[in-house]
């Protein structure tokens, strides 16, 4: 197991591991408009991405092949076999890695997968690995990974559509001599670029039977189409339904088992380092999740992410008759994405104005501190303790690319909110500023385990949000503030995090760690 400097402990004091752990929220509402295209059940497609890498973004070739099922029937799970994720670096990218001296590269790859039926939407994680290979001296990188991904069941008849988005590139770096190549495993973060054919349409799968009548009407059960698109004799699309009925309606995606390793590489690296050195007091974890965009009317999966927290002394003050007493906890914490506080970024396509599709990268930045304080009482009596945890931080959500039906339009180098993401909060005077607050809670009453939200164990952070306005986005005279603002912001969103159990990084427990001291423990996202 190899560890790092770390910094000077903290004086021993008494710690409870019950405050909450820091959270964060993703916007984006994955509602894309129905697909057309015709479906294809041998997939072979080559498409162009844009990658992140030190010295700056770089173009990339990415080729994904699949097997797809030439029908389904509805309720009737399904998986696409013999994935192939074939990634191609140019020779730029490959002299990133070497001048860091490395010689070979091992590949895990995360392919986020768009699945939609009838304007509902879903998103599923294609991982897939790769044995090592050694970097070319020079020229491109070619990195092919394969793997099972998860299985998709159409809740109803109708089209099944599959594309291609974010794609996350984890490379294991080698040196000459066999040893691991500093300063670690970097993971490469890549967007589909916005003149990718199809849209990044991999495959289209019909989903019950389509037998039309001989008059040309279409079979029962199969809605007719006016010009609209819309079925005939319904004035109610997906913009007229509750939120709610957007999930149920959305195609299911099977989740990843919970308990699986970061070892594993099923999650992005979550490390403290010499950059960001851990203390006795240093805990990591796992949060993802859904939020819904009221305006949208649909729900969006909070990608996976890394959360490192610094956990404060719990301080007691003792009930008069000493029968309990009142518990307080102040803890503060960051999100971590390559060195910065920040998510990974993530795309997400929805319809502005009900309609015209758009797809959005983004990033959500930690603006500053998170905090985490949780109060509560217990009982010397019969041992009973209740608390209750607020999340505080304030975040941004800025723009890096957007496209409009296809069009890829210029939002330049600073479009964002022009205020971070807003909840109510409940204590002003003490939390002033604009900033998320989501809360949880947690019973334990000994013998039993403790239920609800604990930073030990995890669990569950709910909330409500505002959307600020954007600002600062378009280039050349063109102002796509109004669009953004309009289509989006606005008060209503909630918000549902699920957070993994923390790894207590310097009392090393491989039931919650795992030996390079990332957290064992992967949550999955709960509607």
């Amino acid at each position: 197991m190899r560890g790092h400097r770390a910094a000077v402990p903290r004086p021993h004091r008494l710690r409870a591991r019950s405050a909450s752990i820091a959270a964060f929220v993703v916007l984006a509402a994955l509602v894309p408009a129905a697909a057309t295209a015709a479906g294809t059940q041998e997939t072979d497609v080559e498409l162009p991405y844009v990658c992140a890498f030190p010295s700056g973004d770089r173009p990339a070739t990415v080729r994904i092949s699949a097997r797809f099922p030439g029908r389904a029937k509805a309720g009737e799970a399904f998986s696409p076999t013999d994935i192939t994720t074939t990634v191609e670096l140019p020779a730029e990218a490959v002299a990133d890695l070497t001048s860091a001296g490395a010689a070979t590269a091992r590949a895990s790859t995360r392919l986020g997968v768009g699945v939609t039926q009838n304007e509902a939407a879903a998103e599923a994680t294609w991982r897939g690995t790769a044995e090592p290979v050694p970097l070319p001296g020079a020229g491109p990188l070619t990195l092919t990974t394969t793997g099972d991904v998860p299985s998709v069941t159409g809740r109803s008849d109708g089209d099944l559509t599959f594309r291609a988005g974010a794609l996350a590139v984890d490379l294991a770096l080698g040196a000459a001599d066999g040893t691991a190549a500093e300063p670690g495993p970097p993971t490469v973060d890549c967007s589909l670029a916005g003149d990718a054919p199809g849209r990044g349409l991999l495959a289209t799968v019909p989903v019950g039977a389509r037998t039309p009548d001989p008059d040309g009407r279409p079979a029962a059960g199969e809605p007719s189409r006016g010009s609209s698109g819309r079925s005939a004799g319904s004035s109610s699309g997906p913009q007229d339904e509750p939120e709610d009925r957007q999930g149920d309606r959305a195609p299911e995606v099977a989740g990843d088992t919970p308990g699986g390793s970061a070892a594993d590489r099923d999650a992005p690296p979550c490390l403290y380092d010499d950059g960001h050195p851990s203390t006795s007091a240093s805990l990591n974890a796992y949060v993802t999740g859904y939020t819904n965009v009221r305006k949208l009317e649909g729900a969006s999966l909070l990608p996976l992410s890394c959360v490192l927290i610094e956990q404060g002394p719990t301080d007691i003050e003792f009930f008069p008759d000493f029968s309990g007493g009142h518990l307080t906890q102040h803890s503060e914490g960051t999100l971590r994405h390559q060195g910065r506080p920040r998510t990974p970024p993530f795309q997400a396509t929805f319809l502005t104005f009900g309609f015209t599709p758009t797809k959005a990268t983004m990033v959500l930045e930690q603006t500053g501190p998170m905090t985490m304080d949780a109060s509560g009482e217990t009982s010397f009596v019969t041992l009973f303790t209740r608390l209750e945890t607020r999340v505080r931080i304030p975040l941004v959500l800025r723009m890096t690319a957007l496209e409009v039906n296809g069009i890829p339009l210029e939002v330049g180098p600073d479009c964002r909110t022009e205020r971070p993401l807003r909840s109510f909060e409940p204590d002003p005077e003490t939390y002033p500023g604009d900033h998320l607050v989501l809360s949880g809670s947690s019973t334990h009453q000994p013998p039993d385990q403790p239920t609800g939200y604990l930073l030990s164990s995890g669990g569950r952070l709910t909330g409500e949000m505002t959307i600020p306005a954007f600002t600062g986005c378009g280039t050349g005279g063109e102002d796509l503030d109004r669009l953004l603002t309009a289509s989006v912001s606005g008060p209503g969103n909630h918000v549902k995090q699920v957070q993994g159990q923390t790894c207590a990084v310097q009392v090393f427990n491989p039931a919650e760690c795992t030996e390079d001291l990332q957290p064992l423990k992967i949550p999955v996202p709960e509607r």
